[in-house]
């Protein structure tokens, strides 16, 4: 009587070994790819939330009738903010805030808090949003006139621009309109040399 040798379905050790090795060489080349579209994300993402952020302080000034916004402030390794609201009925002021008299209400944040790699910065040469001088690179990226971006219970604002840049050069700004108090997003594109809205 012949017994037959029947072979069994699997995988060889080798095998599965070969197929792991090719599998994670092929995703690290895809990681390497897609890092740079990431990091645009991530910037985007940053922007949008800062905007998002800017317009629930314009309601809340609304809704409470007294003047709130973001105080912003270098402490050397980064630009962090803080918000803050009127508490003395003279509006929003930078010494008023060190005194205490207008409370911060929240802790200090920093964009790379939520979004890596992200930041306040003027890292190149920059054309204007709407006409006008262009940016130098290192420049102050927060431009208010000041620390203090403050909206009224009408609904206007400080008027100015934030320049956000990526760990991999994108530019952003987001720009506050002072008599509307309306916020828009802008994205450099570079091989245009100007600002695309978002």
């Amino acid at each position: 009587m012949r017994h037959r040798r029947t072979r069994q379905a699997g995988w060889s050790l080798v095998e599965l070994v070969m197929v792991i090795g090719v599998s994670l060489v092929v995703g690290s080349l895809a990681l390497a790819a897609f890092a740079p579209l990431g990091a645009r994300a991530r910037a985007l993402g940053a922007a949008r939330a800062l905007s998002a952020s800017l317009q629930r302080e314009r309601i809340e000034a609304v809704r409470t009738g007294r003047v709130c916004g973001f105080y912003f402030e270098d402490d050397g390794s980064s630009i962090g903010f803080w918000p803050v609201a009127d508490g003395n009925g003279n509006g929003l002021r930078a010494a008023d805030i060190a005194a205490g008299s207008d409370p911060v209400r929240g802790p200090r944040r920093r964009l790379a808090d939520d979004f890596a790699g992200v930041r306040f910065a003027i890292d190149d040469d920059l054309p204007a949003i709407e006409g006008g001088p262009g940016l130098d690179a290192g420049s102050d990226p927060v431009r208010l006139g000041g620390s203090v971006l403050a909206f009224s219970p009408a609904g206007s604002a400080t008027s100015g621009t934030l320049y956000l840049a990526s760990e991999d050069g994108g530019q952003f700004a987001v720009r506050i309109l002072g008599a509307t108090g309306r916020v828009r997003l802008f994205e450099l594109d570079r091989a245009r040399g100007r600002w695309l809205p978002r």
